[in-house]
């Protein structure tokens, strides 16, 4: 931690009656919901604005008690500062303390007593000079001498979910999507399954051995009774039989369940029966990282393993569609390597000038590119400035498109798993989303997944003939 200034208390016998101390703060929305974390006050009245205006002594209490707080930090750090033992404090609320308001705290010395105690008045105004909080504090005053460096105090992330909130808002009120969930037969993924059913999501039709299928479900402890079960024999036959589903018009969507994903993506591709389109498959995540202020879509971390320029160019084309589905109406497109300059050396750096020149040139559509870019030139416009590039896409990417499989699937987990980003993946390209999940998922990240996935499904009649966003121009010329 760095220091930031000094910190002295003021003892017993420094102490003079009328003395006052204070300490400005605006109520801002990280203060609501790191309120609600430490005290574990997850009440509709104090975090949720819309439900909080019918519920003003609600907000009183909560929001009041947050201004409370501040008188507590002037005593503690102030006046009389390191040292002070609290023992007594009486608060009366009078108005709501609201976000955005900006709280003047200050404590005032009333009176000095026999053993080092101090009373004072206590008193919180909001921007309008109204008096919010009055009340008294009985404190022990130091009799020691303190000064100190005060601490900076540490950086909390807050990982609100608003992204995975705005996502599952963006299918409320839709009908669900029959979805042919492939070889359902462990816990997690009928758990996967069934959340999705309750959320209003999908209409599962659970294709896999019966047996195995009710057992994963007893030991879920799910009911699976409303749902249809097309009994096949192995995982190998749920797959074939899903995508028969998905051709018969009688499923919409897939979800992987309790198999390998080449098993699945071997039934999707085959050559004769299989869901194929001129475009080539592949895979996104759509994550909504802590502290960044837009959705990153990132591609391809699960389908190909190095994919070849033509390849990259229809990965591209997938993920611009997807942005379009989810609300990105021009999606910005950082081309990754480990450099922001074209070198011969480097391959990833070729294709991705390449890519540029076939945006411009018509070939693809429907975002703006920029590449070769290196990751904190996409993702950070003062990394991008220090290294003097000028661009629409630097610093500002949506769409992050990476050289190969393990580059991609190293960045999603790394936002996963150390970032505590939530992430949606799903894979495109196909005649239907396919709903990629794994057991390593959470309830979040299978529930998103699944959204996207309905989104891109309700998006397709709405396309061109013979063109479903996201999803590629039908079945055409090019099994890839």
């Amino acid at each position: 931690m760095s220091i930031v200034d000094m910190i002295e208390n003021r003892i017993f016998d420094e102490i003079a009656v009328g003395e006052t101390a204070s300490v400005t703060r605006v109520l801002g929305e990280r203060d609501i919901q790191l309120f609600a974390l430490v005290s574990g006050d997850v009440n509709p009245a104090h975090l949720d604005a819309e439900f909080a205006a019918g519920e003003l002594f609600g907000r009183v209490i909560a929001h009041g008690l947050w201004g409370g707080g501040l008188i507590s930090a002037v005593l503690g750090t102030q006046l009389p500062g390191p040292g002070t033992i609290y023992l007594t404090q009486n608060l009366r609320f009078h108005r709501p303390v609201s976000l955005g308001d900006t709280i003047i705290a200050s404590v005032t010395v009333r009176e000095k007593r026999d053993h080092t105690i101090v009373l004072f008045d206590c008193r919180c105004v909001n921007q309008s000079g109204e008096e919010v909080i009055s009340g008294e504090a009985e404190v022990k005053a130091p009799t020691e001498k303190v000064r100190r460096p005060r601490m900076a105090l540490p950086d909390v992330r807050i990982s609100d979910h608003d992204g995975y909130r705005r996502l599952i808002e963006q299918t409320s009120g839709g009908e669900p999507a029959t979805t042919a969930v492939v070889h359902p037969c462990s816990v997690s993924a009928i758990l996967a399954a069934v959340e999705a059913a309750e959320a209003g999501l999908i209409v599962p039709i659970l294709v896999g051995p019966q047996a195995r299928v009710r057992k994963a479900a007893e030991e879920a402890g799910k009911d699976i009774a409303a749902f249809r079960i097309v009994d096949v024999p192995h995982s190998h036959a749920a797959a074939a039989r899903s995508v028969e589903l998905v051709r018969a018009g009688e499923a919409r969507l897939l979800m992987k369940g309790s198999l390998h994903t080449d098993e699945l993506m071997g039934a999707v591709v085959s050559s004769a029966t299989g869901l194929r389109t001129e475009r080539r498959l592949s895979h996104a995540y759509v994550m909504d990282v802590p502290g960044h202020p837009t959705p990153l879509i990132i591609t391809d971390a699960a389908i190909n393993i190095e994919p070849s320029l033509e390849d990259k160019a229809d990965i591209i084309r997938n993920a611009i569609d997807l942005a379009h589905v989810i609300g990105i109406a021009c999606p910005k497109v950082a081309i990754l390597s480990a450099v922001e300059t074209v070198n011969p050396a480097i391959r990833s750096t070729i294709d991705a000038a390449a890519l540029c020149k076939m945006a411009d040139r018509g070939q693809i559509s429907g975002g703006v590119l920029d590449g070769p870019l290196a990751f904190d030139n996409a993702i950070s416009e003062k990394a991008a400035k220090e290294k003097g590039i000028v661009s629409p896409v630097a610093g500002r990417a949506e769409i992050l498109v990476v050289p190969n499989l393990e580059a991609g699937n190293m960045l999603a987990k790394q936002l996963t798993f150390l970032g505590g980003a939530d992430a949606a993946g799903v894979v495109l390209g196909a005649r239907v989303p396919i709903i990629l999940t794994s057991r390593s998922d959470s309830l979040r990240t299978s529930l998103a997944s699944c959204a996207v996935a309905v989104l891109l499904a309700r998006a397709a009649p709405k396309a061109a003939p013979g063109l479903v966003p996201g999803l590629g121009p039908g079945l055409g010329a090019n099994p890839r």
